[in-house]
């Protein structure tokens, strides 16, 4: 795990600072995904353990919600010799589109980049139980769950776990200092306000 986390400060991925997380909490750590996508072989490094804790799960589709899991669902899909397809926002709600299918009973797992909620692969379980496959977990590059907040759908393999804080907007620490200005890096359209999603 600990090799997973070097490769990130590498990539210059692992960032400090202050930031809004796609599940709407504050963080004073954030992980820039895209930094490592930037070199395949370091990102086929960081996933040879995910791939190898999936392998005798059945997985048969990878889904990676877009943008985060698109490159981490590719992947594991390579590594496994598994179909990669990927979820992607319309209208801001996650839908399955270009021609992608997932066939009842095909059992998926959802590709992450960051999980910290959990709370946004539900939309791409939604879309899997929708079709009538069966989602196995979440495998993601790195967990950020809380014991006392875990994910909604079990992780069931990742690179690395990382025990940093984040907050409620209004218990935010960093909000309070007022030093730092609150940074948005994901993809996800956030709402003016910040919501816990």
């Amino acid at each position: 795990m600990s090799d997973a986390i070097e490769i990130l400060k590498e990539c210059g991925a692992f960032l400090e600072g202050h930031f809004l997380l796609s599940s709407g909490r504050h963080s004073g750590a954030y992980c820039q995904m895209a930094k490592l996508q930037q070199y395949p072989d370091k990102a086929a490094l960081v996933m040879a353990p995910v791939a190898d804790k999936l392998r005798g799960l059945g997985v048969d589709v990878v889904v990676g919600p877009a943008m985060g899991g698109i490159v981490y669902a590719y992947e594991l899909g390579r590594q496994l010799g598994k179909r990669a397809i990927f979820t992607e926002r319309v209208d801001n709600e996650m839908a399955l589109r270009r021609g992608f299918e997932i066939k009842p009973g095909e059992r998926c797992v959802i590709a992450e980049d960051v999980v910290t909620t959990g709370v946004s692969s539900l939309e791409t379980k939604k879309i899997i139980e929708e079709n009538g496959g069966v989602c196995v977990g979440i495998a993601c590059v790195v967990d950020r769950t809380k014991p006392e907040a875990p994910s909604p759908i079990e992780i069931v393999a990742s690179a690395a776990r990382l025990d940093l804080p984040n907050y409620l907007p209004e218990e935010c620490p960093i909000c309070k200092e007022g030093r730092l200005p609150l940074v948005h890096l994901g993809s996800r359209k956030m709402k003016e306000k910040a919501e816990n999603k």
